[in-house]
């Protein structure tokens, strides 16, 4: 597991050490991305420009394109996103051996192809290094131009090398010993064959599949099971071509909810450290790249736009719409207080609209009033559940978010006042002349209105216990209570329809 912090490493070596001013090892040069850190700066201070500042960002894209260099790019994203040493994702058991290594009279230099800026960032917070080779906004410190920079540093004429792309093999070749660090089998491989590698810290991680697995969230995917309602609600159980085409729906929003995570995590990075579960998460732990999760992000939002465009080019609008309000909400909304509660509950009322657009049925009036109600209460139980839980935690605020432990008392009432009116809207739809047309009995829905009453009386309940960890539909699945009462209602609904035909 990396290390999350240098806190560990700072109080085990300062620059004032006197065993490290001198010595006859040779020095030892470190790179920074991917091999001091799980992480790649470049791409961590995009991700954060990105968040911060998106339009001043496609100013320094645009300069890129038009020829002004990567280096002058790479203190442009620094200066917009800026990035808290103290929580990157840090390889730990390379730090114990530089801290060693130091004690025994190495000089530690840190030579990366980053921002310099960012280079003293990380050499202050780590405490360890006697000097700081950097990009600076003209020379972009890579491969060859990294080498002339440490043959320019190193006195003595040997070094020590640590390093893990590709890039970095004319420097493995040129230097005394090579430590690779968790590079690829390909380049491990190339830099043992000069015969001065040491791979002892060259091992891959495991558990790659898995890691994604978590990133994409596919226990999330029961969300979509919303795009079934309009099916079930218009009771099309017997046309096999719109329970495919509501398949295959649910199927795009998936894709399309899995890649709205992938950037929402990637955003919220840094946020995500400071949190005591979400630090775990792939991407704020450094297990997956920052480039990989934006290139994942933008094949599963393809992906989904062209399963959606093979079912009707209305269901591939709805999707694109989902996929722009998804974005819009990890850059600005979710930091604004109310207004990211009502955009959740409209992405979660978007799964049913998609859902009737896919089979080509309106949805009623009295279906999305309902839905409003009792989405903007969920998304008021997933908000209050996280607050609960920094009170709990002793905290004033919610990372990232727009409120504090004191909103409690305003966000706990309004949640319970609109899970009251999505009941008395199901309670005026029952009594409708046309619900007699449609259902044969229809007082059992009386049944599940009581249900319905009950489930999200007791989601309240247990948010105000702390229970509530995590998105409420998927805890109100993983709850057995829950999931009985959410059965209940669909019983009566049943039972309803069925029953005196």
């Amino acid at each position: 597991m990396p290390t999350n912090s240098a806190a560990s490493v700072t109080s085990r070596a300062s620059p004032s050490d006197s065993s490290a001013k001198s010595g006859s090892a040779p020095p030892i040069y470190v790179d920074l991305d991917g091999t001091l850190i799980h992480s790649d700066m470049l791409w961590e201070s995009f991700a954060s420009a990105l968040r911060s500042a998106p339009l001043r960002l496609l100013g320094a894209l645009a300069g890129l394109l038009l020829g002004k260099g990567r280096a002058v790019f790479k203190a442009s994203v620094a200066k917009l996103g800026p990035v808290d040493a103290s929580t990157l994702p840090y390889r730990g058991e390379l730090l114990d051996w530089l801290v060693q290594r130091r004690q025994q009279g190495a000089r530690i230099i840190l030579a990366t192809a980053s921002d310099r800026s960012i280079a003293q960032d990380v050499a202050a917070q780590v405490g360890i290094f006697d000097e700081v080779l950097a990009s600076d906004g003209q020379r972009n410190l890579k491969g060859m131009a990294k080498l002339v920079a440490i043959h320019e540093s190193a006195a003595e004429g040997e070094f020590d090398y640590c390093g893990n792309g590709s890039e970095d093999l004319p420097i493995f070749a040129a230097a005394r010993q090579a430590i690779v660090v968790a590079a690829p089998s390909t380049v491990a491989a190339r830099a043992s064959a000069s015969g001065n590698a040491d791979l002892r810290f060259s091992a891959t991680r495991s558990g790659r599949i898995r890691m994604w697995i978590r990133a994409l969230r596919p226990h999330q995917w029961a969300k979509n099971l919303l795009v079934l309602v309009p099916l079930i609600t218009s009771f099309h159980f017997n046309h096999p071509g719109d329970i495919a085409a509501a398949l295959v729906a649910m199927l795009a929003m998936s894709l399309a909810a899995s890649s709205g995570y992938l950037v929402n995590d990637l955003l919220d990075m840094q946020a995500d450290r400071l949190h005591p579960r979400k630090r775990e998460r792939p991407f704020a732990a450094g297990e997956l790249g920052v480039a990989h999760g934006f290139m994942a992000a933008a094949l599963l939002c393809a992906a989904a736009l062209l399963i959606a465009g093979a079912v009707s080019p209305s269901l591939a609008g709805w999707v694109l719409f989902y996929l722009f309000a998804t974005v819009t909400y990890s850059l600005f909304i979710k930091r604004l207080a109310v207004f990211d509660v009502v955009t959740l509950a409209g992405l979660y009322t978007l799964r049913i609209a998609a859902g009737g657009s896919a089979i080509g049925v309106e949805v009623s009036f009295w279906l999305f009033a309902f839905s409003a109600f009792v989405f903007f209460s969920l998304a008021l139980v997933k908000r209050c559940g996280e607050l609960v839980q920094v009170r709990e935690r002793g905290e004033q605020t919610a990372s990232g978010r727009g409120y504090n432990e004191a909103d409690l008392a305003t966000l706990r009432p309004l949640g319970i006042g609109a899970s009251c009116a999505s009941v008395l809207v199901l309670a005026l739809y029952v009594q409708l002349p046309e619900v007699s047309e449609r259902y044969a009995t229809p007082e059992f829905l009386w049944g599940a209105l009581v249900a319905m009453l009950i489930w999200l009386s007791r989601l309240w309940i247990d948010t105000g216990r702390g229970l509530m960890d995590d998105d409420p539909l998927v805890y109100a699945l993983r709850n057995v209570i829950s999931r009985w009462l959410l059965a209940a209602v669909g019983i009566f609904f049943v039972l309803a329809f069925a029953i005196g035909r």
